[in-house]
């Protein structure tokens, strides 16, 4: 499963190459992160984020950060349903698309 993300904006052609590194790690991890979401979302099924969570390695905070960008890509919608969050807080649920 591949993924596009653009992440030019977080390195200019005028930074060091550190700057350039650490894009490219930032790129690897958000696809990691998206692999994960998605094996658990088509594993589980619906989730919220915190769900998502509990059932990953992931922490609520670098879910949250993925599903957007998922959203975006076209991989995931949100249910329209809401669930509770680990704080007792309705959240977005979540499903594969």
């Amino acid at each position: 499963m591949q993924f596009e993300i653009d992440f030019v904006a977080l390195a200019r052609a005028t930074d060091p190459p550190t700057s350039h590194a650490a894009a490219l790690q930032a790129r690897e991890l958000a696809a990691q992160h998206h692999r994960t979401i998605l094996a658990a979302l088509e594993a589980y099924g619906p989730l919220g984020k915190d769900g998502i969570a509990a059932r990953t390695s992931l922490t609520g905070v670098a879910v949250c950060r993925r599903l957007t960008e998922l959203q975006r890509m076209g991989r995931i919608r949100p249910t329209g349903e809401t669930v509770l969050s680990t704080a007792g807080r309705a959240e977005r649920e979540w499903a594969v698309v």
